[in-house]
């Protein structure tokens, strides 16, 4: 702007030369700047009339001053946001909203791939297992205290070993002697049936189901010819010269008197009580 006047500052005549009008009164530029132009929010230095000058609800940039407080972007011809009057770009306002990764408490941009448990948030590859250090993904995993595990990090540090193939007891399983294994390894040792829920017997650190036993284990009764298990009528077993009976076929031969806690005498094969031995 130029026309015949005088610098209302310094009376300096503008005739011919550039000036500004401040309040309607004439300003030269040198005046201007130093007395009536706006400060720049980032350098604090007055903004000339010949630069370019930036706005933002009541403050003022050079153009070249106008850039993101995170990264320096310029902003003069981009988008941007204002959180807490600080000028920021699109994407560096996402990562101050965003929420924080609870692994590397780097944020969590929209759009990322993230595993949320117990209200804390992780980047997808910071969720991993504190034993391996492996990503977890979608795999299961169990937690103990604030600690998280895969599974198999999690079954060889706190399950119970099987006593019979040593691999970690995951759920279920059978206590027998103090020791546990798992239901499917708990077997006869004849004909490998599983034990869990049924009656079974030991012989000699082996189990053994009810049939195996009297098959295969299991003495033979001299009276009924029967095995002598243990198991219902007849527990009490009675042993004389290398041959067993069940108690209740622990009989006089003759006279079918029960000889059990009682004098007897054999005559060959027989057993006899006193009585029919003395006839």
């Amino acid at each position: 702007m130029s026309e015949s006047s005088n610098c209302f500052y310094c009376r300096e005549d503008l005739g011919g030369k550039r000036f500004v009008r401040s309040e309607g009164r004439p300003v030269c530029v040198r005046c201007h700047t130093k007395f009536c132009a706006n400060n720049c929010a980032e350098c604090h230095r007055p903004i000339s009339v010949e630069t370019k000058e930036l706005s933002h609800k009541g403050r003022y940039w050079h153009e070249e001053c106008f850039r993101c407080t995170k990264c320096y972007k310029p902003l003069a011809k981009e988008p941007f946001s204002t959180k807490d009057d600080r000028i920021m770009c699109g994407k560096c306002c996402s990562r101050e909203d965003a929420p924080r990764c609870h692994g590397c408490y780097k944020p969590i941009l929209a759009g990322t791939e993230s595993v949320e448990y117990k209200g804390n948030s992780w980047h997808d590859e910071c969720f991993t297992c504190c034993s391996c250090k492996k990503p977890i993904g979608s795999l299961s995993f169990l937690s103990k205290g604030t600690d998280i595990y895969c599974s198999p990090c999690h079954d060889k540090k706190f399950a119970k070993h099987c006593f019979s193939c040593k691999k970690p007891i995951t759920s279920g399983g059978v206590n027998y002697q103090d020791q546990p294994w798992h239901g499917h390894c708990f077997v006869c040792s004849s004909c490998s049936k599983p034990l869990a829920g049924s009656s079974f017997t030991n012989h000699q650190d082996q189990v053994f189901c009810v049939d195996c036993y009297k098959t295969s284990v299991a003495k033979k009764c001299s009276g009924c010819q029967n095995p002598i298990t243990g198991f219902g009528k007849g527990v009490n077993v009675v042993n004389y010269e290398g041959s067993s009976w069940h108690e209740y076929c622990f009989n006089c031969k003759k006279c079918s008197l029960s000889l059990s806690n009682k004098r007897f005498v054999a005559k060959g094969r027989d057993i006899l009580c006193a009585d029919c031995a003395n006839k």
